[in-house]
């Protein structure tokens, strides 16, 4: 039995892959690199480092089935919200996507 490439993005030093793909989907576990201050620059520095994620595997945004955000505090949502609108874009890019309160 033959079985499809996988293209693995190493996590450094963790004994993970940031992203993996394979037969066509990608698997992708972005952060902020940064750690800044605030849910703003957080969200933008994750949704830069999934954009470079998805892109060494050969995708984007715009094939994007489904999302999990996780946010240690969920009243944060709002302001998440509004960076992650801009990002996605138009209604055709949507994934299906959940946010996750994590304390």
């Amino acid at each position: 039995m033959t079985h499809p490439p996988i293209t693995r993005i190493p996590a450094p030093g963790s004994g993970r892959s940031d992203a993996v793909a394979a037969d066509g989907y990608a698997y992708a576990v972005a952060t902020d690199p940064h750690c800044a201050d605030g849910i703003t620059a957080q969200t933008r520095n994750t949704l830069h480092d999934l954009d470079r994620l998805l892109h060494a595997v050969g995708s984007d945004k715009t094939r994007l089935l489904q999302a999990t955000v996780y946010l240690s505090d969920i009243d944060l949502k709002p302001q998440m919200d509004d960076v992650w609108r801009d990002w996605i874009g138009p209604e055709e890019n949507w994934p299906q996507r959940a946010c996750i309160g994590v304390g």
